[in-house]
């Protein structure tokens, strides 16, 4: 009975993980689509990073390590966006997504294996 309890919260919060990632909250307070879906993740060799509404050219993205040091910045990106890692470690990184005046419009998190 345990163990089928035990799968029963985990099923759960994995169903809730992955609904949230697919939505963000707008400054109305309600939950819009993703702006940017990026794929693969966990990446090997090279990330995608492909908008699913609101394109807007004068978007920038930036990725910063686990440390927090900006290591890419790609000014006005295209409709899709495919990034090679060969410069880039093992480990966890963070993407934002920026308007022309500098605030977030979105942002999440990546994984490098090799």
């Amino acid at each position: 009975m345990k163990q089928f309890i035990y799968i029963l919260i985990f099923t759960i919060g994995i169903n809730f993980t992955s609904e949230a990632q697919l939505k963000s909250t707008d400054p109305t307070g309600s939950i819009q689509p993703k702006l940017l879906k990026f794929y693969p993740n966990p990446a090997t060799s090279a990330i995608n990073f492909d908008f699913s509404r609101g394109y807007d050219r004068s978007y920038s993205l930036q990725i910063f390590n686990f440390m927090g040091k900006k290591i890419y910045h790609l000014k006005n990106p295209s409709p899709t966006n495919y990034i090679g890692l060969e410069d880039f470690y093992r480990g966890i990184y963070i993407f934002q997504l920026r308007d022309k005046n500098g605030s977030i419009v979105e942002s999440g998190k990546f994984q490098v294996i090799r």
